[in-house]
């Protein structure tokens, strides 16, 4: 069964595309979840114009997102953690810490966005990628200091 993407399914097709599915899979998940719509003779006609519709939205959110990137890329993230006398921190500094303090100077990203392989242990300056988009990034510049006694 033929049907039109509405948006992107990972291992299935991007927003616009038409695929052929299962019918089980069209109708109990793709239809329901407005994830798709048949792809019958009115819809095919109408195809170009979605594909448009699809292609100027995601134009407009590219251009939101670089703005982002060059926010992110001219930001600073300054975190203090407690230490020891051997100057080792307590804990960690993790993704979620990082996005509340990105939050507190105004921009919203999601944890999931920041590329992280590891948890930050140590005290020092790091170059963080954040990954917006496929077609977007940025670097952000995280130093983590000792705290103040």
């Amino acid at each position: 069964m033929k049907v039109i993407l509405l948006e992107s399914i990972e291992k299935l097709g991007s927003k616009g595309e038409v695929v052929n599915v299962r019918r089980g899979f069209a109708r109990n998940f793709l239809i329901p979840r407005n994830s798709a719509i048949y792809a019958t003779p009115l819809n095919m006609k109408k195809l170009s114009s979605i594909q448009a519709s699809f292609a100027e939205a995601e134009q407009k959110k590219l251009a939101e997102l670089k703005v982002l990137a060059e926010k992110i890329a001219s930001a600073k993230v300054v975190l203090a953690r407690k230490v020891d006398e051997n100057e080792h921190m307590f804990g960690s500094v993790s993704e979620l810490d990082i996005v509340n303090a990105l939050h507190e100077q105004g921009i919203e990203i999601h944890k999931a966005a920041l590329v992280m392989e590891k948890h930050l242990k140590e005290l020092g300056e790091f170059k963080l990628a954040v990954k917006l988009h496929k077609e977007v990034s940025a670097e952000l510049t995280v130093l983590v200091e000792k705290e103040a006694e």
